[in-house]
């Protein structure tokens, strides 16, 4: 039997965490499947991509669309791919309840790769009813933590395979090594820094409350990297509660690390998450984190406190008590960090690709 080509679904790429393990996952599956296609709504990542094929529109017009514009036109990109080579395997990225209904209207296999907790898209009995009903039409379910396993068993009866997001430690410490123009830390200051796109579900104003809440006893300075359509709401906040020469927002970074690098503290306020990358490349470089307790990942990443702290989702009063402690006991610590950087191998990047290698490829040969 012919074995069939690879089509890697992922209509919109924005530049976060996800993104950053597409980049990964596809260039590996490249080094060792000849025959890959890529369908993304944007020309914007193209040279992320190495020996892949990638179709995408003609026009700039949809680097501009919302996601629901992108997942329509790479939708019928997919369909018109089924129509001529019905000989493939899919594996989505993202959009995963369209791309599942029209695999299986074409009767073509999918794996699908969730990316974040069902907690942040079950929010009702329809939705809920639906998402069962879809997810188990996947012929494979991958996520990236043990936690959101367990969830999705729990809330839809769906079963998954876990495959933590394969780190790569020599890149981050490399990327870590370059200059930053920006001079905001200081060096008497606790210097603390938040990545992340600015949006409800990652809670920065929670981070926000919480260092107003201490701003008199505790000298700190806070860089938030990111963007999004919350910027406006963090602005504002920290205009009218007089924080202007203690917290900085910085635009998105392509290299967040050489900024991470130059902090003593690293904080994700989020309110659910899948495995967030960016705590992991916190513990690369060696830094203290406190984590929001959310679904999924922060808690197995940071083996349930013993590699950090972890504060009650949603309460900056719980942050910022955890921030006044660390900033009063960093010496004493200091084993924690230790303590994850050494328990890093879980993520182990070639041993993590591999595994998705072998799942997918049994998926194109049977």
């Amino acid at each position: 039997m012919k074995k069939k080509k690879l089509i890697i679904f992922m209509p919109a790429i924005e530049g976060g965490g996800v993104e950053k393990n597409l980049f990964i996952i596809s260039n590996f599956l490249a080094k060792k499947i000849s025959n890959i296609t890529l369908i993304n709504a944007s020309r914007k990542f193209n040279n992320k991509f190495k020996n892949i094929n990638i179709i995408n529109p003609y026009f700039k017009f949809w680097d501009k669309m919302g996601r629901k514009g992108r997942y329509f036109i790479c939708l019928i990109h997919l369909i018109k791919i089924f129509l001529k080579d019905n000989n493939c395997v899919v594996f989505a990225f993202q959009a995963n309840l369209y791309c599942i209904l029209i695999c299986r209207i074409f009767k073509i296999k999918v794996i699908t790769r969730s990316n974040s907790s069902p907690s942040g898209w079950s929010k009702n009995f329809v939705k809920t009813f639906i998402f069962e009903k879809l997810l188990k039409l996947s012929n494979l379910i991958i996520v990236n933590s043990y936690e959101f396993k367990k969830e999705l068993k729990r809330k839809f009866n769906v079963k998954s395979v876990c495959i933590y997001n394969p780190l790569n430690k020599k890149e981050i410490l490399k990327k870590s090594k370059e200059k930053i123009n920006i001079k905001f830390f200081g060096k008497k200051t606790l210097n603390i820094i938040n990545v992340a796109r600015f949006a409800d579900q990652k809670d920065q104003i929670t981070l926000l409350e919480a260092l107003n809440m201490y701003k008199k006893k505790l000298n700190f300075k806070l860089v938030l990297v990111g963007r999004g359509a919350l910027k406006n709401k963090l602005l504002d906040f920290i205009q009218i509660n007089n924080l202007k020469n203690k917290i900085k927002l910085i635009d998105f970074q392509n290299n967040p690390f050489k900024f991470i690098k130059k902090s003593d503290l690293f904080i994700l306020s989020s309110k659910f998450e899948g495995l967030p990358n960016v705590i992991l490349e916190a513990m690369v470089l060696k830094k203290f984190v406190i984590s929001s307790d959310c679904p999924t990942g922060p808690k197995e990443i940071l083996l349930s406190g013993k590699g950090g702290f972890l504060f009650k989702t949603g309460s900056a009063k719980d942050l910022g008590e955890k921030i006044m402690f660390y900033a009063k006991n960093k010496k004493k610590l200091r084993p924690k960090i230790i303590f994850s950087y050494k328990n890093l191998n879980r993520f182990d990047y070639n041993k993590n690709l591999n595994k998705y290698y072998s799942l997918i490829n049994d998926k194109l040969i049977n």
